[in-house]
């Protein structure tokens, strides 16, 4: 899947001060990136705020992104929850044919063990319209994907890659030394990228890319062409804005710094709140060298 190989931007979803969907902000922040190397678009993953998006709202956007962005541009959808069942009747919702493969991370808060994961994933798999990407990331679903795991569910048909944001190196070598040659690992992880693909990743699903796609990609060309000394001068540029935009909770600092740039406004939804104005400070100075 050479497609999802690069850089790929976990979209936000702007609102207004209403807390409706801004769609005229989400058409100037989808063509700001595809205009500045982003090489696909992810579409309500938790960054996009899906959590607290109707099923209308959903359908809404991803028919409207698919409306403005070229047919060639890839484009992952973000399908996820604790419910397996339910993830199953999601399916039915979307028009896929400009979808390139699902992302669909392991259950929160249930706590499945690895067998209950490898279950969850192969059923979904076996239904699933397009090709999975698994999505492990343990801070916000309290389980992680073991990479025994990962490799045992790298074999089943339909299940192409995972977006790894675990943290834990070592495990994600462990994927990278033993998995299908044909298997995309990536990065979900804006501040370990680097590291991750020196020694192999794919490429990065990025939150930071929303406002900085431009030397995001850079310093993923650079990476590709194992000029590691110049993409660590960009990535030691970026560190002090990534650590900020997490600082709080996502994407209220991602949504900050793209109401700095005027791309949108930073209104997000309970139980989420807007960047303090601590962090809005912090901000404005770490992007003055931008």
């Amino acid at each position: 899947m050479d497609t999802l190989k690069g850089l790929g931007t976990a979209l936000v979803t702007p609102f207004n001060k209403k807390l409706q969907v801004d769609y005229k902000a989400l058409e100037k922040l989808v063509l700001f990136n595809l205009n500045k190397g982003v090489n696909y678009l992810v579409i309500q993953g938790t960054t996009g705020e899906s959590a607290t998006l109707s099923k209308q709202e959903k359908i809404d956007v991803f028919n409207f992104i698919c409306s403005i962005t070229p047919k060639k541009t890839p484009l992952v959808l973000g399908i996820g929850g604790n419910n397996t069942h339910q993830i199953l009747k999601a399916y039915d919702w979307f028009d896929f044919s400009r979808v390139t493969a699902i992302l669909t991370a392991s259950p929160a808060y249930n706590k499945p063990t690895q067998d209950g994961i490898i279950r969850h994933y192969k059923l979904l798999a076996k239904q699933a319209p397009k090709p999975l990407l698994l999505y492990n990331v343990p801070s916000r679903t309290a389980s992680n994907i073991q990479a025994s795991t990962t490799l045992k569910l790298s074999r089943y048909k339909n299940i192409i890659g995972i977006k790894e944001a675990s943290g834990d190196l070592l495990q994600v070598m462990e994927i990278i030394k033993h998995k299908p040659k044909n298997f995309v690992v990536l990065s979900g992880d804006d501040a370990l990228t680097l590291p991750m693909m020196s020694f192999g990743v794919d490429g990065v699903i990025s939150v930071v890319s929303n406002a900085f796609p431009a030397e995001f990609s850079k310093m993923i060309d650079l990476i590709g062409k194992q000029d590691y000394k110049k993409a660590a001068q960009i990535h030691l540029k970026l560190l002090e804005i990534i650590n900020l935009l997490f600082k709080e909770n996502n994407p209220a600092g991602i949504k900050m710094a793209l109401t700095i740039q005027k791309l949108t406004k930073s209104f997000v939804r309970l139980p989420l709140l807007p960047a303090s104005v601590a962090l809005q400070k912090e901000l404005k100075k770490a992007m003055k060298c931008f």
